[in-house]
């Protein structure tokens, strides 16, 4: 029986007015000073989607989750809804344990959809890990992003085809990919394993098995030095990479800037897709370059 579940993710920035000395004492309100503001996540689901506890790395500002789907993997008739909303001023990370595999279709479609909605001054790291599309499936995997003014998101998209370590190819089957910004960007691509010449060829995936993107997207267009700051930290570190020759960094809108790889397999992808992560995060926001801990274990 096919699974359909449903996650909602909310953050919001709670605030608390304490005295400046940090006493318990009633003091004037001009003798007072607000703490930076703690981003609380809380979260309804409905099947088997989950988000483990709420972890504070970096402080009680940016609240880390790690979004957990206890079966693992995607089948024909399959839905995945994913809806994250971050609240004016507050700071989301969401990342993954592992992979989200779309397997062996019989027929039916395989479905994940996220919808990623920040409001003004909100901030969200949207980071799962990759997307594998196995022989002969039948999947889409569409992300739509919507910004107020003064909100900024970084994200990313790694899709693996196949399993080439493990001399899985991906010979037949098709995987859609589809990622919104409403009005101003939009990215939609269809793989078929069958196509020789799109798998193969020059003027294709040249024999790449993994598409990956990193994004910045702002509700505010970026200004011209802060936006050719970012794309120049994308171009120099993606030419200094071991991926340098199918690596390229654009701005397309004053909205948005990209960063694209393909590699023969996922981890040189990842690499340099957190590398130009941790970059971004200490130009656009000045955070240091921590990684989730998950990635460690």
């Amino acid at each position: 029986m096919p699974w359909h579940a449903r996650l909602q993710l909310d953050y919001t920035a709670r605030r608390s007015a304490v005295p400046a000395d940090g006493s318990s004492a009633a003091l004037p309100a001009l003798a007072t000073a607000r703490t930076p503001a703690r981003t609380v996540a809380h979260f309804r689901h409905d099947g088997p989607l989950r988000i483990l506890q709420s972890l504070y790395p970096e402080g009680e500002s940016i609240c880390h989750n790690v979004m957990v789907h206890p079966p693992s993997g995607l089948v024909g008739g399959d839905v995945l809804d994913i809806d994250v909303r971050v609240g004016a001023g507050a700071h989301g990370l969401v990342t993954t344990p592992g992979a989200t595999r779309f397997y062996r279709s019989e027929g039916e479609l395989a479905l994940q959809t996220t919808r990623l909605t920040l409001a003004e001054g909100a901030r969200l790291e949207w980071l799962p890990l990759e997307a594998i599309a196995y022989d002969s499936c039948l999947a889409e995997n569409r992300l739509n992003v919507t910004l107020a003014p003064g909100a900024e998101m970084m994200g990313w998209d790694i899709t693996a085809l196949g399993l080439p370590g493990a001399d899985k190819p991906f010979l037949q089957g098709r995987f859609q990919q589809h990622i919104e910004l409403p009005g101003v960007w939009l990215e939609r691509g269809r793989i078929e394993g069958a196509d020789s010449h799109l798998m193969d060829g020059p003027h294709g995936l040249a024999g790449h098995r993994c598409c990956a993107s990193l994004f910045f997207l702002t509700g505010t267009p970026l200004a011209r030095e802060r936006r050719a700051e970012l794309l120049e930290a994308a171009q120099q570190t993606a030419q200094e990479h071991a991926q340098a020759r199918t690596a390229g960094a654009t701005s397309p809108d004053a909205q948005v800037v990209v960063l694209r790889v393909l590699s023969p397999m996922v981890e040189p992808a990842v690499d340099l897709l957190r590398t130009v992560w941790s970059r971004w995060r200490q130009l656009a926001w000045q955070l240091p370059a921590d990684a989730p801990r998950i990635w460690s274990t």
